[in-house]
């Protein structure tokens, strides 16, 4: 059974979410709101009074169906950010050529951060603010991020195809170039996001490669 089960107990997942009051509103629109003021006022600032209040609902009825406020924020990681590792995992599947495979890895990576920017930044969440399980999900799941791109560099450099020497190093710079662009990317910005994601992969690439692609 996953964190989240145990803090919802055996409610269906149609029950999650669902207003008690009669208001009608829905699981998704719950959680919606909540991500946009975690994302607004961190974890920390954020309280089940302010979604609440943002919501129409009562504080009850969020604690009811989500236990507590690091309930509902899993509930929004479940749902979006630990999707990451099986689609980075499918970009590397759809190439055979290694330097082809991290453009992917890296290109999916970018547009994951596009689509879900509030998801992704509610995520880099202090540890310390978490119950002992809510932090075990956030190492897993950064884990199995950084273990995809370091099978991809070590499998470059076992190939001759790079000038780096340190293959943890170099991911864990490409992933902070890769999650600090979140910090200052808007999809409403002065280049398109498909050209913005270029510029970063082209950096990553020509930064390792021992020959410029």
């Amino acid at each position: 059974m996953t964190v989240l089960a145990k803090q919802i107990g055996s409610k269906t997942t149609a029950d999650v979410g669902r207003d008690d009051n009669g208001g009608g509103r829905s699981r998704d629109e719950l959680m919606n709101v909540a991500t946009r003021i975690f994302a607004q006022k961190g974890f920390r600032g954020t309280s089940i009074r302010d979604i609440a209040e943002a919501h129409g609902v009562s504080v009850s009825n969020i604690y009811h169906h989500f236990g507590n406020k690091e309930g509902l924020w899993l509930a929004i990681i479940e749902q979006t950010v630990k999707d990451l590792p099986r689609q980075l995992t499918a970009a590397a599947q759809s190439q055979s050529e290694p330097v082809d495979r991290l453009r992917d890895i890296v290109r999916t990576h970018l547009e994951f951060i596009e689509h879900h920017q509030q998801e992704v930044r509610i995520f880099f969440v202090n540890e310390s603010m978490l119950s002992p399980d809510g932090a075990k999900i956030i190492r897993n799941t950064q884990k199995k991020i950084l273990d995809i791109y370091m099978k991809e560099i070590s499998s470059m450099k076992e190939l001759g195809l790079l000038r780096i020497k340190h293959v943890k190093i170099t991911c864990l710079n490409i992933l902070a170039l890769v999650n600090w662009h979140l910090r200052w990317f808007r999809v409403d910005g002065h280049l398109p996001p498909s050209v913005l994601q270029s510029y970063i992969i082209d950096f990553v690439l020509n930064g390792i490669l021992t020959k410029r692609r």
